[in-house]
């Protein structure tokens, strides 16, 4: 608001009277008063107004960890913590090199992992639980499944195997701008240069549009599969030509958000949200084969592989942590969120059902379409029935992040 004064003109005059007294002495004649000036004051000029303080935007609240015991814990006392025992040690191996991890990663090489007892009593003498509560309030949230599957294919393009999967391709760009801005640590940014501007690389729809020629590191039967695939960020491949099974793992991606093709499906009236499974995204597929690609192509997100070999088909593999993962006892996670590595004890149930689902299992992994405190993806692992459990698997759940203690 403004404020405005009136000028104040203020003329002074001054009237000088002459005073006679009786003399006998003539009295000279009197000078003429000098004229005052008026005395002018000058207004005192307006008060700009005082700006309101600014109000900084409102932070958004974080999330808590709230301490907890070992008793508050959901069918702690049920749980065979052997299962879990490699799943932790597999952590501890890089979780070993913080600080805060280092004492009881150390104590844990000492612990027998045949020996339940023994790791209960490791768990609850050296970590403490602390319930996660949203930044909403919220104290649980969607738990979601995932797995690797087995696809068919061969290293040459014919016959059925007509899906490319693509290496990472030489074009694309990828900045890592923690240096300049710490807060974007583990943050990266996916480009492709035109001219002299770095550009975002090409969406899912450009990629399967334009040729990517001599980047194919495989050929596979099944787009429908090529696809979901991608969704689960790694799996097998069994090569016709020679035999073989190899896995094809996570290399890149290229740098657009996932967006979820069940909920567009369920936005547009075409599947309700109770059908919206993998499962019942693959049959209203099959149902509607020229709008396939119109479908994948509301993911503008697209993954890039990698070849490993398979010398163990028992062992899963690797998540972000870099250690491979373990059915049933490892987990996708929100890593801006949540410790990357750490143990998690999940209480949700079983896919589609109502049987409690309450265990321990290490964050080893991370998904593009993981994102908040209470977001989690449990690993099925190999196999039909597992893919079948992941494809159903969305559910609600609480979790508690154990950590070490501070004595």
């Amino acid at each position: 608001m403004s404020h405005s004064r009136r000028s104040l003109l203020v003329p002074l005059s001054v009237v000088a009277l002459a005073l006679a007294a009786c003399t006998s002495t003539p009295i000279p004649p009197e000078k003429p008063a000098e004229p005052v000036p008026p005395v002018v004051v000058q207004p005192t000029p307006p008060t700009p107004p005082v700006p309101p303080t600014p109000v900084p935007p409102a932070q958004p609240t974080k999330l808590q960890m709230v301490p907890a015991t070992f008793a508050q814990l959901p069918g702690w006392d049920k749980d065979d913590l052997r299962a879990a025992w490699p799943a932790f040690t597999s952590s501890c191996s890089v979780l070993i090199k913080q600080a805060l991890w280092k004492e009881p990663c150390t104590v844990a090489r000492t612990v027998s992992a045949n020996d339940e007892k023994a790791i209960r009593t490791f768990f609850e003498a050296f970590l403490e639980p602390n319930q996660v509560i949203a930044p909403d309030g919220a104290s649980d949230g969607l738990i979601t499944g995932y797995y690797e599957p087995l696809l068919h294919g061969a290293r040459k393009k014919g016959g059925p195997y007509q899906t490319p999967l693509y290496k990472v391709p030489d074009d694309m760009l990828t900045i890592d701008l923690a240096s300049v801005y710490p807060e974007l640590k583990g943050m990266r940014l996916r480009g492709k240069l035109v001219g002299k501007k770095v550009v975002p690389y090409s969406t899912r729809a450009d990629i399967e549009a334009a040729s990517f020629s001599g980047k194919e590191l495989l050929w596979v039967d099944d787009p429908v599969e090529s696809f979901f695939l991608q969704v689960q960020g790694s799996g097998r491949v069994q090569l016709a030509d020679t035999g073989e099974t190899v896995r094809v793992a996570y290399a890149d991606q290229n740098g657009h958000p996932y967006k979820s093709i069940g909920k567009y499906l369920v936005e547009k009236g075409e599947l309700t949200l109770e059908q919206a499974s993998a499962q019942g995204i693959k049959a209203w597929i099959a149902g509607h084969p020229t709008r396939m690609q119109e479908l994948f192509n509301v993911n503008p997100s697209y993954v890039f592989f990698k070849e490993e070999k398979l010398p163990d088909p028992k062992v899963g593999p690797k998540g972000s942590l870099g250690v491979p993962l373990t059915p049933q006892r490892s987990v996708a996670i929100d890593a801006t969120q949540l410790p990357q590595g750490a143990p998690v004890f999940l209480s949700t149930t079983q896919p589609n059902s109502d049987i409690p689902l309450q265990r321990l299992v290490m964050a080893q992994d991370t998904g593009g379409a993981i994102r908040g405190a209470i977001r989690v993806d449990y690993f099925f692992g190999f196999g039909a029935e597992a893919a079948e459990n992941a494809g159903r698997m969305k559910q609600r759940g609480s979790i508690w992040v154990l950590l070490p203690k501070k004595f």
